[in-house]
């Protein structure tokens, strides 16, 4: 009986340890990054582009959280805080465009078309960030998102060759299931990103580049 209390300690000091791991880095990325991230729109410094990552669609229409990126991101352009704003999601499928639901929509809000890029390839924070580096030459740029996804979007966008500072598009109170969701979701999608960027450096689709000017 002793024995097998020893050995199920062991099984559970074993699998406890990638749990820790993952938990960590995400903590450590959180501290790491948390002086690049802004929550008032005076204090963002300004940028060319403002980089909008996609977030999901409701019957064609952006979620609730897809949503404020957007109309935060609308929010500095009037402001002058950035000039154009790049809509990247995914439209994989005809019926699903995200990018064109997300320009619709800054359109109604009053943003010229003509300062608005779409890029339909951004199926992934991991895919947006280096196209936006290789395709449209990105260099500089403001990433709109929710808090909890701030710290893995500017990561990437670092390590991918790009300076990103954060601004947090938190304007509505989630129902707390589905910040519970995104919290344990976006635990492991941020060790998915150390591993994209240092073990398995997946390319995207690319195409012709198509510059920001």
């Amino acid at each position: 009986m002793k024995s097998k209390s020893i050995w199920l300690g062991l099984i559970l000091v074993v699998l406890s340890i990638p749990v820790l791991l993952i938990v960590s880095w995400r903590l450590w990325l959180n501290f790491r990054y948390a002086p690049k991230i802004y929550y008032q729109v005076d204090d963002v410094p300004k940028h060319d582009v403002a980089i909008v990552f996609g977030a999901g669609l409701y019957n064609g229409r952006p979620s609730h959280a897809l949503a404020d990126r957007i109309e935060v991101a609308v929010d500095l352009y009037h402001a002058g805080k950035v000039k154009k704003l790049l809509m990247t999601g995914d439209n994989s499928i005809i019926e699903y465009n995200e990018p064109e639901a997300m320009r619709k929509h800054a359109h109604e809000l009053g943003v010229s078309n003509e300062d608005i890029v779409l890029d339909y390839a951004g199926r992934r924070t991991y895919d947006s960030c280096y196209r936006a580096k290789e395709i449209f030459e990105v260099d500089q740029a403001i990433l709109i998102t929710q808090r909890f996804h701030q710290p893995r979007a500017i990561y990437l966008c670092d390590q991918l060759g790009m300076q990103g500072v954060g601004f947090v598009a938190d304007k509505h109170n989630y129902y707390q299931w589905y910040r519970l969701w995104w919290e344990i979701r976006e635990t492991l999608a941020t060790s998915a990103a150390w591993w994209d960027i240092n073990i398995s450096h997946p390319v995207p689709i690319l195409g012709e580049k198509l510059p920001i000017r």
